[in-house]
C-alpha cells in the first residue's frame, strides 16, 4: 500500500490533505481513484489508514479510517554519526541506516576523510541525501521521517556524547569492548549514538578524544569491516538486541 509523510498540522477533524509533489504522484503516477486507500504517517510515530475523497494534481483530500502508533520503529532513538566516505557510499549508508532503524544520520569530518564536502555544495548535497532517506523510509514502512543533518566537525560530534544514554564509538584499537557486552550490560536505552569512521578509520588521537568525551569504545568483532559495512553491522546488532 502506498505510504506518504505529512506534517501533523495537515490533520483536522478526521480528515487530512496531501499536496505538492506527493499529490501529483498520487493523481498521475499511481493513478489512484476516489475510494482507494493508502497509509499516511505524521513523522512522529503515528500512522493513518486513509481513503481518498478528492484528487487533484495540487492537493488530495483523504478521510481517516483508523489511526495507531506504528510498530515499525525502534524502542530507542538511534543516531548514526558517519565520517565522510569516498564516492557515493554515503548514499548507500543512509539508505540502509534508515531501513535498520536510525532516526538521524549526521555526516562529519575526521582527519582521515579522503573526501570532504565543498562548502558551496553542502545544502544541495544534504537535500539529495534527505530525499534518499525519505524514499527509504517509505519503502520500509517507517512512521517517522529520519533526518539527515548538515555536516559537522569532529569536535562538534564529540560534544554531543552527553546527549545519549549509550554513545558508541566504533574503533578497532586496543582497550575497546565488544558491542555485545556494551548492549548486554545496560537496560533498554532511550537513545543510542553510533560513530563510524571513513575508509581510514580514526587516528589514535581522535579515539582518545572520543573516549575522554564520554564515548564507549566498541569493536565490531574479529574482522575489519569496510566503512560502509560497519554501520549496517552495528545497527543490525542493536535491532537484534532491542527489537527481536
Amino acid at each position: 500500500m502506498p505510504r506518504f509523510f505529512i506534517d501533523k498540522d495537515r490533520i483536522q477533524d478526521g480528515t487530512l490533505y496531501i499536496d505538492g509533489a506527493d499529490a501529483h504522484h498520487i493523481a498521475r503516477s499511481l493513478r489512484m481513484a476516489v475510494g482507494d486507500t493508502l497509509t499516511v504517517t505524521d513523522k512522529e510515530g503515528f500512522e493513518y489508514l486513509c481513503r481518498l475523497s478528492r484528487i487533484r494534481d495540487e492537493r488530495c483530500e483523504l478521510d481517516i479510517l483508523s489511526q495507531k502508533r506504528s510498530d515499525s520503529e525502534s524502542p530507542c532513538r538511534i543516531t548514526l554519526f558517519m565520517a565522510y566516505p569516498k564516492g557515493d557510499k554515503l548514499e548507500t549508508v543512509i539508505q540502509k541506516a534508515v531501513e535498520l532503524g536510525a532516526s538521524e544520520i549526521v555526516p562529519f569530518e575526521s582527519s582521515r576523510c579522503i573526501k570532504k564536502p565543498k562548502a558551496d555544495k553542502i545544502a544541495e548535497r544534504t537535500s539529495r541525501l534527505s530525499k534518499i532517506a525519505e524514499e527509504a523510509a517509505k519503502q520500509c514502512g517507517r512512521a517517522i521521517l529520519p533526518r539527515v543533518s548538515l555536516p559537522i566537525r569532529f569536535q562538534d560530534m564529540l560534544a554531543r556524547a552527553q546527549d545519549f544514554d549509550i554513545p558508541i564509538f566504533c574503533y578497532e584499537g586496543e582497550g575497546t569492548l565488544s558491542l555485545k557486552s556494551i548492549l548486554d550490560s545496560r537496560p533498554i536505552p532511550q537513545s543510542i549514538a553510533v560513530v563510524v569512521g571513513s575508509e581510514g578509520g580514526f587516528s589514535e588521537e581522535e579515539a582518545a578524544a572520543a573516549l575522554a568525551s564520554g564515548f564507549i569504545g566498541a569493536n565490531l568483532g574479529p574482522r575489519i569491516l569496510r566503512c560502509e559495512t560497519a554501520p549496517d553491522y552495528a545497527l543490525s546488532c542493536i535491532s537484534y538486541k532491542y527489537e527481536l
